[in-house]
């Protein structure tokens, strides 16, 4: 303990007592001049609890104060930043579990078609294996309830699913080839959410990971991707931030310090009541020799946007794609009363060359989250938008580069939205899902036959020489969807793409899914053709 604490011990007694003895005197004077005594009860320097205490006592119906204390603390944490947030108890588990990396539950993936809910995959040597449950299978029952022709929502299927590891729940399903229901006993165990989608090679000597969130878990996930690849023979890396939301600082921190040489700046934080803290890299990195592209675009936020800054700012890397969405605010989260928490914000990040990487939400949190809905309107996701930032915001790194503040992380190479296969039927087929519903009623039909596929390539080729997008049309049509004679001269080559990539994920899990997406995917291959003209990155 400091000695400033020691004396704060010592003192506060005193104090507190001075402070009593002086509210006890006021009492007696004010009461002598007939003031009401409710100004002793709710003192004037806590306004919020005076009205709470005013309505609970004298309100004309009975009220919840707890409901009153959440629409308060909204209220209050509303008029700081967007993400200062309250957090109810019931909503804090399933807000943790992301970045805990894991949840509780049996272990499947399922998607609910025509209010049926089929199970798409097994989490491997999870519970739900264990105990023969497949994919295809139709879930009917859990428990006592029946999900099944009833339409219960999705968020409502999952919580009843989930539940304390080693608690035992009944699932009844329908299984092709059974006429009677086949019941379940799944012990709940402990399930991984796992922050790397997919690592591979996406070409000779060049790794492809993509990461979807940053958590307790997602370092030791990366480094095992890491060793994989380079046991193939990775010299050069594409790391895919795309869509990654961010998560906890120091799994961004931990990726960075891979990169670096010992002692250089990764990111540092500050706030009015917080001092500067610098966070540097240490000696020993194993990608060091690795040439290094990030992949980015309006919704990689927040620890994705600090570790591409970082790596930016030190000439360490060059970024493909568009500018990031500009979250540099730093919450801490504190636990409140009957097992709520709230997550202030109380600094913020700051890049190596002194970048801060939040953009403004001085027009309200509505605007805040429609910027990115804005920057489309305004044609910023077809044409670099760096112009539009002023000199001031100009930094420059170790070897010269210019980069940009503002908000948000600027590509080094911009690579517009892919509008190419835009036309009036594949708009439509995509607002209505029925690329991804096709994709899956396809494959439930005739998963006997594709699951004896060995890879994802072999499926690739069955599916061309069945014509899957011919089949697709067909399936359309019954739809009512109609399409001009030159649309799917514009849209075919997307649109098959998308039915095998769906269709493959069923079977091959993202392992297939990314790279066939990845084909076709602008930003992907425009990072590979920069590594083939040798532009990743400085040399050192």
């Amino acid at each position: 303990m400091s000695i400033y604490n020691k004396k704060s011990v010592v003192l506060f007694p005193i104090i507190l007592a001075l402070v009593l003895v002086l509210g006890m005197y006021l009492g007696v004077k004010l009461n002598k001049t007939g003031i009401s005594e409710r100004l002793l009860i709710y003192p004037r320097v806590d306004k919020v609890n005076s009205v709470l205490n005013l309505i609970e006592d004298s309100y004309v119906d009975s009220v919840s104060r707890g409901q009153l204390e959440e629409v308060a603390i909204n209220s209050i944490l509303q008029k700081l930043d967007p993400h200062s947030v309250y957090i109810p108890a019931d909503e804090l588990q399933a807000l943790n579990e992301p970045l805990e990396g894991n949840f509780s539950g049996i272990g499947v993936q399922f998607n609910s078609q025509n209010d049926t809910i089929i199970v798409i995959s097994t989490v491997a040597n999870g519970p739900s294996e264990r105990v023969g449950v497949k994919a295809g299978d139709r879930i009917i029952k859990v428990g006592d309830s029946l999900v099944a022709g009833v339409n219960m929502p999705t968020d409502k299927i999952i919580k009843k699913l989930k539940g304390k590891k080693g608690s035992i729940v009944k699932i009844s399903i329908k299984r092709n080839g059974y006429k009677e229901l086949v019941n379940f006993q799944i012990t709940r165990d402990v399930i991984p959410l796992y922050s790397v989608d997919v690592s591979y090679m996406i070409a000779p000597q060049i790794g492809y990971i993509k990461l979807n969130k940053f958590a307790k878990t997602t370092f030791d996930e990366y480094m095992s991707a890491v060793r994989l690849l380079h046991a193939k023979g990775m010299k050069k890396m594409v790391l895919d931030l795309r869509g990654n939301g961010g998560g906890l600082l120091e799994s961004a921190i931990k990726i960075a310090d891979q990169f670096l040489d010992n002692r250089q700046l990764i990111v540092y934080t500050q706030g009015r009541t917080r001092p500067r803290t610098n966070a540097y890299s240490t000696a020993g990195g194993e990608c060091l020799k690795d040439s290094l592209i990030i992949l980015m675009d309006e919704y990689s936020a927040s620890a994705s946007e600090i570790l591409a800054g970082a790596l930016q700012d030190n000439d360490r890397c060059y970024i493909v794609g568009r500018r990031s969405f500009g979250k540099g605010l730093v919450q801490e989260q504190s636990p409140l009363p009957g097992g709520a928490a709230m997550r202030l914000t109380i600094a913020r990040y700051y890049t190596p060359t002194g970048r801060s990487i939040q953009k403004s939400y001085t027009k309200g949190t509505s605007k805040y989250y429609e910027e990115v809905h804005d920057r489309y309107v305004h044609g910023d996701m077809a044409a670099a938008d760096s112009n539009k930032f002023a000199d001031t915001l100009k930094f420059i790194t170790p070897k010269g580069r210019v980069v940009y503040g503002g908000g948000g992380i600027m590509p080094d190479m911009f690579v517009p939205i892919d509008t190419s296969a835009y036309s009036y039927y594949y708009y439509h087929v995509r607002e209505k899902g029925l690329i991804y519903k096709f994709a899956f009623a396809y494959t439930d039909a005739n998963r006997e036959k594709l699951s004896k596929f060995k890879t994802y390539k072999q499926l690739s080729a069955y599916l061309k020489k069945v014509d899957i997008l011919k089949q697709f049309i067909r399936f359309t049509d019954k739809q009512g969807i109609d399409k001009y004679p030159n649309d799917l001269k514009v849209s075919s080559k997307a649109i098959g793409n998308q039915l095998e990539a769906f269709i493959i994920r069923n079977f091959f899990d993202n392992n297939g899914f990314y790279p066939t997406i990845n084909t076709i995917d602008n930003t992907a291959n425009k990072a590979l053709e920069v590594f083939e003209n040798q532009k990743s990155r400085p040399k050192k």
